[in-house]
């Protein structure tokens, strides 16, 4: 579904419910379910990853299977407590929270290296600086091992360029100020809307903020968009908020 059409089908919907509500005389409050299936804090994993603009980043992390909770932030750098506007020489990042039994680091480095130009010095696209650099941040011998083979391998595809992507053990991840979080999300009012505008707590933590960041940029996997396109598309059709997860 095009952007163009999801946008004007929510409108529609969001018109029928709006006459709903005021021939039912009644408060309303339209909500999905941010709760993802039960998992502790100590069955997650987390990566961090720097490829440009964190926007962009955390978009593309969000809407993979296995991946619980993202959030924007800053690592890579010396600076204590950074900040959007001050953030010294760390990079925009993105911390990735997800369940090892559903996708594994050597997965998400795969992501990472097909969702950035790995070639570009110390920028993505229109975005050069230092803090758009890329990074693999790893934690331990082994994901440090992954991620060396994994820029070998890339490194292969073309001789003629040299991918400077840094492999840096992590050091400390600092959350991005709330408005940078589910950036593209934010974008979409009218998702925003569907989803009963959450909270900024509710945007850093919660599963369906994430994917739908990742949904609202076009950057899922095309199974899952046209997954949460059929699910936005059944909340239309019975004019009632009736989804609960994506």
């Amino acid at each position: 579904m095009a952007s163009g059409e999801r946008n004007l089908l929510l409108l529609n919907f969001l018109t029928v419910v709006s006459l709903s509500i005021l021939c039912a005389d009644k408060a309303f409050s339209i909500r999905i379910s941010t709760a993802p299936r039960e998992l502790s804090d100590q069955s997650l994993k987390t990566a961090v990853f720097a490829l440009g603009s964190f926007w962009r980043s955390e978009a593309v992390f969000g809407c993979l299977n296995g991946v619980v909770r993202t959030t924007a932030g800053y690592a890579g750098g010396s600076k204590i407590n950074p900040a959007y506007r001050s953030l010294g020489d760390h990079a925009e990042s993105v911390l990735v929270e997800y369940d090892p039994k559903e996708i594994n680091f050597r997965q998400l480095l795969e992501i990472f290296w097909s969702s950035h130009d790995p070639r570009q010095v110390f920028g993505q696209g229109p975005d050069v600086g230092n803090q758009y650099r890329s990074i693999i941040f790893t934690n331990g011998a082994e994901e440090a091992r992954l991620a060396a083979m994994s820029k070998e391998s890339e490194q292969t595809k073309s001789r003629s360029s040299i991918v400077t992507t840094q492999i840096q053990q992590l050091g400390s991840f600092y959350p991005a100020e709330p408005e940078h979080q589910k950036f593209e999300l934010k974008r979409q009012p009218m998702l925003l809307q569907l989803i009963g505008n959450l909270s900024e707590d509710d945007h850093e933590k919660s599963n369906l903020a994430a994917k739908l960041n990742g949904y609202a940029a076009e950057l899922c996997p095309p199974k899952i968009q046209r997954r949460i396109d059929a699910k936005i598309s059944e909340i239309i059709r019975k004019v009632w908020p009736v989804l609960r997860d994506v």
